[in-house]
């Protein structure tokens, strides 16, 4: 079983949050370590996001459940009539919809017990809340801070690498249909995890000035990259949906249509590894030279078949979309190499990933 970073850190912040409760004399401060668990976020903008929603979806229930108490009582009626009125006004202010099962334990807690000291017993609850916040807060922006961008790198390698397998299978015509399908359904998955870790990498604020412009060129450059990747897997599931047609095309067509997805597979990876400092600037050049005389290649052999009739007109609907899935496929990577290209000419030490 394998524990994440923010799986420690919410154990910390509970602990933290615990810890100050007690030294500064607020009870019961399992109300503060509830908080700090819920609070926890991926990412330290995250974090402050949530500090900002909660707070004002936690004085929202607290006004409110102060309100109801010493005019209506605290019958059960009352409190959830609160607790509704509290849920609309914070999807009113569209604040996070995560804010609302706190803002609720607070409405609850501060109407549990209405005394004579009942403003004093509000206000330490309310402070107790605050409290398991902060210590979230604190602990995201102390400990383990998240590398996503090590992260996005190395999913976005890994998924494209597992994609330029299957279609080196397919070149050599050793690629099996049933367990390609189930496995294009895991990589759609994958896909979006790529997604996920780019908006988390894309939030990551930067607190130095200098790093302001390398960070925003690099957004850009890993949103290429994904791009890319989605792009490689829509050409693998197209070859997938045409697999027994392309295979059974002309023997020209075919040749020069694998000698091109070789070529583009090579070009992908070598743009991946030049990222990291691992592949040179004429290693790609050679590579794309090559690309764009074999897809003019490809096309005039396929037109010429076409003019010939050699080329069936069911041959023709099946080659002419997987052909310009790769042309389109190929200008994905020419695009990724400009902005490579582009980053390195501004940022030449910026580059921080680590290829494990």
């Amino acid at each position: 079983m394998k524990l994440g970073a923010r799986i420690f850190k919410t154990g910390l912040a509970i602990i933290l949050s615990l810890y100050i409760a007690s030294w500064i004399g607020l009870e019961p401060p399992t109300f503060a370590a509830l908080t700090a668990a819920l609070a926890v976020q991926p990412s330290i903008y995250r974090t402050f996001q949530t500090i900002l929603d909660q707070f004002q979806a936690n004085m929202i229930g607290a006004v409110l459940a102060v309100i109801f108490v010493l005019t209506l009582g605290a019958d059960p009626f009352v409190i959830g009539f609160t607790v509704v009125l509290a849920i609309a006004l914070i999807l009113k202010f569209k604040l996070e919809p995560t804010t609302i099962p706190i803002a609720i334990v607070t409405i609850i807690i501060i109407m549990e017990s209405p005394g004579s000291n009942f403003i004093e017993f509000a206000l330490s609850r309310f402070s107790l809340i605050i409290l398991g916040v902060l210590s979230a807060f604190i602990i995201n922006l102390l400990f383990i801070p998240p590398k996503y961008e090590t992260k996005l790198y190395q999913k976005i390698l890994n998924v494209s690498e597992e994609i330029h397998q299957w279609l080196q299978l397919f070149i050599r015509q050793s690629a099996d249909h049933q367990a390609l399908k189930k496995d294009i359904v895991r990589l759609e998955e994958e896909i979006v995890e790529i997604d996920n870790l780019y908006l988390y990498y894309k939030e990551e604020r930067n607190y130095f000035m200098r790093n302001k412009y390398a960070k925003a060129r690099k957004v850009v450059l890993f949103r290429q990259m994904a791009i890319t990747t989605k792009k490689s897997l829509f050409v693998l599931k197209n070859i997938a949906s045409r697999l027994n047609n392309l295979h059974e095309q002309a023997e020209e067509v075919h040749e020069l249509l694998e000698k091109q997805l070789y070529e583009l597979t090579a070009y992908h990876e070598l743009l991946m590894l030049r990222y990291v400092g691992k592949a040179h600037v004429e290693q790609t050049d050679s590579t794309k030279a090559a690309l764009h005389v074999r897809k003019e290649a490809l096309f005039n052999q396929l037109i010429a078949l076409r003019d010939q009739e050699t080329l069936t007109g069911e041959e023709w609907m099946h080659t002419l979309p997987a052909i310009t899935q790769l042309t389109e496929y190929q200008e994905q990577l020419e695009h990724l190499e400009q902005l490579i290209d582009s980053f390195f000419s501004y940022h030449t030490s910026e580059n921080k990933v680590k290829v494990e």
